[in-house]
């Protein structure tokens, strides 16, 4: 790949969203490439069982799914390299130049899909036990907790979907929630109840994590009381949100208060010619079939702008 190339579109970013405006992209004819920092499917890949996404009644996991969409994608001509990027700068003619880690690229369009990272607690002990009994992705990293008692932080559908998945490898799974209502969807929730190992912790957070080597016990604090205790635990998974992958971004174009790109109709962005799809942009529903939804949209106006331009 010469960093010289002239591309139609770079998109940034291989999650669903990337991929399926990888696959719009490449099926006009505009020659495109993905930057993708990690593993090519992005965050989806750690879903064992997407249940909402439609064509699979019998369900499919994260990573199948956005493997068919690059061997797609693929087969259509896209170029892709692994690599991060640092910047985006409108240059002459109206082209971006994309700044990574290893060099840099030029696009008539960009397509901003880079999702998100994980939020940490930022509580004392996390930093120190990552790894070590600290973890983010229990379809990762349930198979070491056989057995044994971990803890999920979290009330969305992510969480008790990691909750659901370390069930069926430890013995207990206690999910701890500072409010006294799950965000999870209603199915979600009743799966969660339903299975035996699921225990639920409400009104409470986690203020410190505890241990020698490994993680030996959480501190436990009830919001609404106030009371404090402590809960003795081999592990314990956080699920408490997403920060938006749009530093790059900041002073280019309009974000909103969370760090999330402000888009149009067309999920073009307040810069002409620079397009946001999925996760990161403002109002986004967060599901696999909207940033799907998202990138093809992204790609359509995008190719509409090249070629008018």
């Amino acid at each position: 790949m010469n960093p010289k190339t002239l591309y139609d579109v770079i998109i940034i970013g291989g999650g669903p969203a990337g991929l399926s405006a990888a696959i719009y992209s490449c099926r006009n004819r505009a020659k495109t490439l993905i930057i993708e920092k990690g593993l090519m499917g992005g965050m989806i890949n750690e879903t064992e069982k997407l249940d909402n996404y439609p064509g699979f009644p019998d369900g499919i996991s994260g990573m199948e799914l956005t493997s068919l969409m690059y061997q797609q994608a693929q087969k259509y001509g896209l170029e892709d390299t692994n690599d991060t990027v640092l910047a985006i700068k409108p240059g002459p003619s109206g082209h971006f130049d994309v700044t990574t880690s290893e060099g840099k690229f030029t696009a008539k369009a960009v397509i901003v899909s880079s999702g998100s990272d994980k939020q940490k607690m930022d509580v004392p002990g996390e930093k120190e036990f990552t790894g070590r009994g600290v973890a983010y992705c229990a379809t990762c990293d349930a198979p070491f907790y056989k057995d044994k008692h971990v803890a999920v932080v979290g009330g969305g559908d992510t969480a008790l979907y990691e909750a659901l998945h370390l069930a069926k490898f430890a013995s207990k799974v206690t999910v701890i929630h500072r409010r006294g209502e799950f965000r999870a969807t209603p199915f979600v929730q009743e799966q969660a109840r339903k299975d035996t190992k699921i225990e639920f912790l409400m009104d409470s957070v986690v203020e410190a994590i505890e241990g020698q080597q490994f993680v030996e016990k959480l501190m436990i604090k009830n919001v609404s009381s106030g009371k404090k205790s402590e809960l003795p635990v081999d592990g314990v998974f956080v699920a408490i949100g997403l920060i938006p992958n749009t530093g790059y971004l900041k002073g280019l174009a309009e974000l909103d208060g969370q760090g999330m790109v402000v888009v149009n109709d067309h999920m073009e962005s307040s810069v002409p010619g620079i397009f946001a799809a999925g996760d990161i942009r403002h109002n986004s529903i967060r599901q696999v079939v909207s940033a799907a939804a998202d990138g093809a949209i992204a790609a359509v106006n995008a190719k509409h702008r090249i070629d008018q331009s």
